[in-house]
C-alpha cells in the first residue's frame, strides 16, 4: 500500500486507519507495529490518528474487532437457521484470519469489547434468541466456535511475534526421525494423514454444531 499525501488526512476514516494497520502487521509483525509507523504508511503524522483509534491499546483492540467485522460482513441472518449461520460464521472467520496471521496472536488474547464490537455482540445475540436458543446457550456456541477457530488457525498459520519465520514444521524433522521408533509419525509425513487442514477443521466445526444442536 503506498504512502498517501499529507493532505490525504482529511479523508482518514477509522476503517481505513486500520486496514492499513493490519496490512502493516501482516507484513512486519507485531512488535514493528506503532502509531508512528502507521502514520508513515498513510502519508500522515501519528497525532491524526488519534481521532480514530485514541492510543495503542484501542489500536490493537480495532484490528480485532476490524477481523471479527470482515468475518461477520456478507453472513446470512441467523434467524434463518442458527446452526448453518455458525458455520458460516466459523469459516469466515477462519478465512480472515488466513488472510491477516498477524492478528492472531491478538485475537488470542484480547477479548472484542470496543464500541463497535459490543453492538455488533448485541446484533447477533438478538438474532440468535429470535433464531430460539436462550441467551446463555448463544453466547456459548459463539465463544466456543470463535475460540476453537482462532486456536485451530493460530496452529495452522499462526507466527511467533518478533520471530517470524523461525516457527517448527515436522517436515523438518522427516529426516531425523527412525521409523522403527517413529513408525507412526513417519507414515503420517509420508501420507498427510491428519495434516489436512481444511477437512479437520470442517469437521470438528460441525461436530460441534452438531452436539449444540442435539441439546436442543
Amino acid at each position: 500500500m503506498p504512502n498517501r499525501p499529507s493532505g490525504a488526512k482529511a479523508g482518514l476514516t477509522r476503517e481505513l486507519v486500520l486496514d492499513a494497520a493490519l496490512e502493516y502487521l501482516d507484513e512486519h509483525g507485531l512488535p514493528a507495529l506503532s502509531m508512528r509507523k502507521l502514520g508513515a504508511r498513510l502519508g500522515v503524522e501519528a497525532m491524526s490518528l488519534y481521532r480514530h483509534v485514541p492510543n495503542k491499546d484501542a489500536l490493537l483492540d480495532g484490528l480485532v474487532d476490524r477481523v471479527m467485522e470482515l468475518a461477520f460482513a456478507g453472513l446470512d441472518d441467523p434467524r434463518d437457521g442458527w446452526v448453518p449461520w455458525m458455520r458460516q460464521f466459523a469459516h469466515s472467520l477462519r478465512a480472515a484470519l488466513v488472510a491477516h496471521p498477524g492478528v492472531l496472536p491478538l485475537a488470542a488474547t484480547r477479548p472484542v469489547n470496543s464500541p463497535d464490537a459490543l453492538r455488533m455482540s448485541e446484533r447477533w445475540l438478538a438474532a440468535m434468541r429470535a433464531a430460539g436458543l436462550p441467551l446463555g446457550r448463544a453466547m456459548d456456541v459463539v465463544n466456543v466456535i470463535a475460540t476453537f477457530t482462532i486456536g485451530h488457525t493460530l496452529a495452522e498459520v499462526g507466527r511467533t511475534p518478533g520471530h517470524e519465520g523461525s516457527e517448527p514444521d515436522l517436515d523438518q524433522r522427516s529426516d531425523e526421525l527412525d521409523p522403527a521408533e517413529f513408525p507412526n509419525l513417519t507414515e503420517v509425513i509420508r501420507t498427510r494423514a491428519g495434516l489436512d487442514f481444511d477437512h479437520r477443521f470442517t469437521e470438528a466445526v460441525d461436530i460441534l454444531l452438531g452436539g449444540y444442536a442435539a441439546l436442543d
